[in-house]
């Protein structure tokens, strides 16, 4: 009786399921999500630059389930195709920004001094200015494409990682081991390879996945923007772009699928990107274990 009195109630543990079971159904519909994108090209390939003038603006039906555009182009066929653009981009942006951030704030965090509050101060300078904003100046500096648009989002992204990665360093030059590294003889340079980052990389991992929903959102609306890829090429925003044409004339299915498609593939990467911060963080388990 007195072990039961003293026994701590879990009552997060019904929350707890039930975040498991979400984190499990968005890891499901995400893998789907990249499954189909995987396969396309070998199940159902897609010419970019054909066109059905006699199928223009169709309602949904059997024959094309999210309707036609106003090129006749199947809404549903050109959706997958663009979900594999959108997470090209988002993935290899992500990325570009994680090493960008990575760099800056390990140099940071392990120089210090001058040069953490030099970069310090390059960080607040671009993090004051609008993300979308410098993204489109950069965009439009280049010439439209897929680069470019990887160039836009990887620039604007990296300051998040580089704050993450600054503080990691720096709380971890108070550790023993590492004036042990210095005692001994170790250069800056190896205290930050062998030691520092090491125990950096799964933050790293971290903020590259929780990236990835951010960069995806970027590119749709740089390309609603008709500042991304090229018209003819099967992306997001290029659909939504041209679907928000076709309300004007009844056609509201031009732009329901794609859209429909960005919504729920991006809340699936966030929520699974979420149950990995959980699962990784020791102080968001102590949290939810309360």
């Amino acid at each position: 009786m007195t072990d039961l009195a003293q026994r701590p109630i879990r009552r997060d543990r019904p929350q707890w399921r039930a975040g498991q079971a979400g984190a499990a159904v968005a890891g499901a519909v995400l893998l789907a999500a990249l499954v189909a994108c995987l396969l396309a090209p070998l199940l159902w390939p897609l010419d970019e630059a054909a066109v059905h003038l006699d199928q223009t603006r169709q309602p949904p039906s059997w024959a094309h389930p999210a309707g036609t555009d106003d090129l006749g182009r199947d809404v549903a066929h050109r959706s997958v195709y663009g979900l594999r653009v959108s997470l090209l981009v988002g993935a290899v942006a992500a990325l570009v920004a994680t090493v960008i951030g990575g760099l800056v704030g390990a140099v940071a965090g392990a120089l210090g001094g001058r040069i953490d509050r030099a970069l310090m101060r390059v960080v607040d300078t671009v993090a004051a200015l609008p993300h979308l904003l410098l993204g489109i100046f950069i965009v439009a500096m280049l010439r439209p494409s897929l680069g470019a648009v990887i160039a836009s989002v990887g620039l604007t992204h990296w300051l998040s990682t580089a704050r993450i990665v600054r503080s990691e360093i720096l709380s971890l030059r108070t550790r023993p081991f590492i004036d042990a590294a210095i005692n001994g003889g170790a250069s800056r340079a190896r205290v930050l390879l062998r030691h520092l980052l090491p125990h950096v990389l799964p933050r790293l991992a971290l903020a590259t996945t929780l990236m990835v929903p951010h960069a995806v959102w970027h590119e749709t609306a740089l390309s609603f923007l008709g500042l991304g890829l090229p018209p003819h090429l099967a992306s997001l925003g290029n659909m939504i772009n041209d679907g928000q044409r076709s309300l004007l004339t009844g056609a509201w299915w031009a732009s329901l699928a794609p859209g429909v498609v960005i919504i729920v593939v991006t809340l699936a990467l966030a929520a699974v990107a979420t149950r990995w911060r959980e699962r990784l963080d020791p102080r968001v388990r102590a949290e939810l274990h309360l």
